[in-house]
Parts: structure tokens; C-alpha cells; sequence
């Protein structure tokens, strides 16, 4: 990762020539949720990532948990403490509705992905620990789609805490993609007295690193990102500590989206960039 942008690898770059040679028609991107969960590692801290198992959608890639809004997202009724719906809105630049789906969304693939609840019994508590045979069929119920977030927060009798996840950016899928997402990202504490859990059927590692080393392993080849990863790990890193973040993370524009492009004008050396 340069000023000059990030590497292209050769099967997007063969994949983009082939879609504008064919007069490719975009396809509409899927609004969706991740969440970067921080913990303190001594003086510093780290990240949570997860590789994507390889049949999916930007497979063998690390990146951080999260996934598409679903209708239960936007129909949810649930208590709710932290920034009003309308508040979020105005942050992310969407409707009071729209914006508590996309909320909605990144508190539940966090806890159907990573095995961690962003709620608590009121306003200003978070559950402790959510590894137990009971969660887990409660966890599992969501992902199967057989239990929405919003019900089992009540009958758990449980708040969704939506103070703990801090907007942070907004990224579009290229339009070379034949699936592409509008992603919303946020960052999140892990809560005192829980673990993130390799629960998720769609990945198959997962790891803790501090975002600077991730970002190195990454630039060394060792572990395949997507620039929206390698650029937010950059960010986070550049806060410096966890309450850096929160400060960095209140100044930001989240509600503006960035789209990598990919540059073909050298030929020998392809290029995504940021404008």
C-alpha cells in the first residue's frame, strides 16, 4: 500500500478487462455491516480477523466480520440505548429507518460471526459471557434465519447497545464485481467477560494481530486482504491506541462512500486507487 495505491492482483485485473471488454452492466450493491473488534494487547491492541472460506464471495481473503441487511434488520422493534435512529441517520447519511438496519445488522453478524453480543440488560450494561450451550442455540437459531436479532434480544430481555459500535467508514464494491456491497464500517471494544468464538461456517481461521502487524503480513503476501481491510487496518493503526480510536473515529465521515478503482492505464502494473 503507496500513495500510488495497492497492487491488483491478476485474477481481479483479468476479471476487470473482461467485464469493460464485454460492456459489463454493474450490478446494484447489497447495503451491508462489519465490525473491526479492538482489544487491548498490553499497551496497545489488537484485531480480530477472519478468513473467508474459500467457496464464498472474495474467498481466501481476511477481512473482518460482518454481512448483508436483512429484511429483519429493517423491521426490527427492539429496545435500543446509544444515539437515536435519527441521530445514526445523520451520521451515515441515510434515514432514521435505514440507518438503524444497517446498526442492526453489524450487531448481529458480529454475534452470529464472531460469537460476541453488543447488548445488555439496560442502557448501561453489556452481558458477560455468551459461549454456553444456550447462546450457542440462540446464535445458531439466527444464523438458520429461524430466530430474528430483534427476538431474541427480548427474550433474552436484553438492549441493543448501540453506543458501543463507533461509524467509521463507508466502502463500495468495484463495478467490475458480480457481487458488490455498500459496506458500512464500525468499530467495537470486545466487552469485559467475552471471547470471540470460530463459530462462523463462512470462515476458516481466524486470529487476533495487532492492526500494524496485520497490515505488514498483508503487504508481505502472507495473508490476502482487499484494499477496504489493508486501508482501515492503516487507519486504525495510525490512532495509536485504543482511545485514539474513539477520538478518531467521532472526527470521521462515514457516511461518504469510497470506491476503489482499478487503474489499467500500465499494463505491466495494474493498480487500485483510492480517487
Amino acid at each position: 500500500m503507496t500513495i500510488d495505491g495497492f497492487a491488483a492482483p491478476p485474477a481481479l485485473v483479468e476479471h476487470a478487462r473482461r467485464f469493460r471488454a464485454e460492456g459489463g452492466v454493474p450490478a446494484v450493491p447489497r447495503v451491508a455491516a462489519t465490525v473491526l473488534l479492538l482489544r487491548p494487547a498490553g499497551a496497545d491492541f489488537e484485531v480480530y480477523l477472519i478468513r473467508r472460506v474459500a467457496a464464498m464471495t472474495f474467498g481466501g481473503m481476511y477481512a473482518f466480520p460482518g454481512g448483508g441487511v436483512d429484511r429483519s434488520d429493517s423491521q426490527a422493534h427492539l429496545d435500543w440505548a446509544g444515539p437515536a435512529p435519527a441521530d445514526w441517520g445523520e451520521r451515515l447519511r441515510l434515514d432514521p429507518a435505514a440507518a438503524q438496519a444497517v446498526v442492526c445488522a453489524a450487531a448481529r453478524e458480529v454475534f452470529e460471526e464472531a460469537g460476541v453480543l453488543l447488548a445488555g440488560p439496560d442502557a448501561g450494561t453489556v452481558v458477560g459471557d455468551v459461549s454456553g450451550d444456550d447462546w450457542e442455540a440462540a446464535r445458531q437459531g439466527l444464523v438458520d434465519r429461524r430466530t430474528g436479532f430483534a427476538d431474541l434480544l427480548a427474550g433474552k430481555g436484553l438492549t441493543l447497545r448501540s453506543d458501543l459500535l463507533l461509524p467509521w467508514s463507508r466502502w463500495i464494491t468495484p463495478e467490475f464485481e458480480p457481487r458488490r456491497f455498500d459496506t458500512y464500517f464500525f468499530v467495537a471494544l470486545l466487552p469485559e467477560g467475552q471471547r470471540t468464538r470460530d463459530v462462523s461456517g463462512e470462515a476458516d481461521h481466524t486470529l487476533w494481530l495487532r492492526p500494524a502487524d496485520a497490515l505488514a503480513r498483508a503487504e508481505a503476501g502472507e495473508l490476502t486482504m482487499l484494499p477496504p481491510t489493508m486501508v482501515t487496518l492503516g487507519e486504525v493503526a495510525a490512532a495509536g491506541d485504543l482511545a485514539g480510536v474513539a477520538r478518531a473515529a467521532a472526527g470521521r465521515d462515514p457516511g461518504t462512500p469510497v470506491t476503489p478503482h482499478l487503474d489499467l492505464s500500465d499494463a505491466d502494473e495494474p493498480r487500485f486507487r483510492l480517487a
